[in-house]
């Protein structure tokens, strides 16, 4: 379990830390399999996979709550994550079942509640005190 936890470790802080990304976390035919809102696609190998994080996750960041689950063969991880994008808060939502083979992230299925700005924000903890 050494080896999930250090791949999964090193992908969670390309979350939060864009210099921290790197390419090798991922296997070479590494698929990540997403449901975005209104839309599901794949991504196939390390390179597309790495592009497509890295344009996600291209702010510094911070988790508000993160939850790890191991598995058998990898990690569930579910968390909230934070940021400023062009000075306005955001924040997200996601859950992320990794599969790990041979040390690096072989497959990654996720599913994203979207990128909500302030005024959204401020509409959604308005409507959670009701």
């Amino acid at each position: 379990m050494t080896t999930t936890t250090s791949v999964v470790d090193r992908f969670l802080s390309g979350l939060t830390d864009p210099q921290a990304q790197t390419e090798d976390v991922y296997a070479a035919d590494a698929v990540l399999d997403a449901t975005v809102p209104h839309w599901r696609f794949r991504q196939h190998g390390a390179r597309a996979f790495a592009a497509q994080v890295a344009h996600w996750f291209a702010d510094p960041a911070e988790f508000d709550e993160i939850t790890r689950t191991p598995l058998p063969d990898g990690e569930l991880v579910e968390f909230t994550l934070s940021w400023s994008e062009n000075g306005v808060p955001h924040a997200a939502h996601q859950a992320h079942r990794i599969t790990v083979r041979d040390g690096r992230i072989a497959h990654d299925l996720m599913f994203c509640g979207g990128r909500w700005p302030a005024p959204l924000l401020a509409e959604m903890a308005e409507a959670d005190a009701s």
